[in-house]
């Protein structure tokens, strides 16, 4: 297995460690990835929410790890009001990110997938080879996907973000909240491709 799944605590999201070299998302503390100190390269953000960014300076100096986030949402990390830091009491990091994304790349074999909607710069990251999707707060692995009523946010582009990642095969399902699906993760990812279409359309 290709992911490690580092559960997020309360309202902070879940990181994974993909392959022993990249950090996804960065909720959790320097302590939970400790273990993968020196082999984490690089630390990919699937978007600038607070919850995803919160010990971002920390890890970066254990690691030394570059920073990547999509140009879409790289002002999130020096901006309150887009990164939702307010509603936790604190401020944005405060840090430049070391590489910015604009999806296609791959990072030890996951392609980053540019996935807009909860946020205008969401990512997921897909290894085709395994069937492997992180995917953020773009989709979860109980059919729900993330809310669009926060800056940047748009139903309408979610809704095209998950019917672009319903195409894909998908085994592993690595969300930003909630229990990760080891299995039949296209599944989930076409529940929620309806759900935003039926109910929400």
């Amino acid at each position: 297995m290709a992911v490690k799944f580092i559960p997020g605590r309360g309202m902070y999201a879940n990181a994974y460690v993909a392959r022993g070299t990249i950090l996804v998302d960065a909720g959790v503390t320097p302590m939970a990835i400790e273990a993968h100190r020196n082999t984490i390269t690089h630390i990919i953000l699937t978007h600038c929410h607070f919850d995803h960014i919160a010990y971002l300076p920390a890890i970066q100096k254990m690691t030394g790890a570059k920073i990547c986030i999509h140009e879409a949402d790289a002002e999130g990390l020096n901006n309150d009001n887009l990164s939702l830091a307010m509603h936790f009491g604190e401020h944005s990091p405060g840090i430049i990110p070391d590489i910015i994304l604009e999806g296609g790349e791959v990072f030890d074999g996951y392609e980053i997938l540019h996935t807009p909607g909860h946020t205008p710069g969401s990512i997921c990251l897909y290894d085709r080879a395994s069937e492997e999707l992180i995917s953020g707060d773009t989709v979860f692995s109980d059919g729900a996907f993330g809310r669009y009523d926060f800056p940047g946010g748009s139903r309408t582009v979610l809704s095209d973000s998950l019917h672009m990642l319903s195409t894909l095969k998908v085994g592993g399902l690595y969300p930003g909240h909630g229990i990760p699906a080891r299995e039949n993760g296209e599944r989930f990812i076409k529940a929620a491709a309806a759900l935003i279409q039926s109910v929400y359309g």
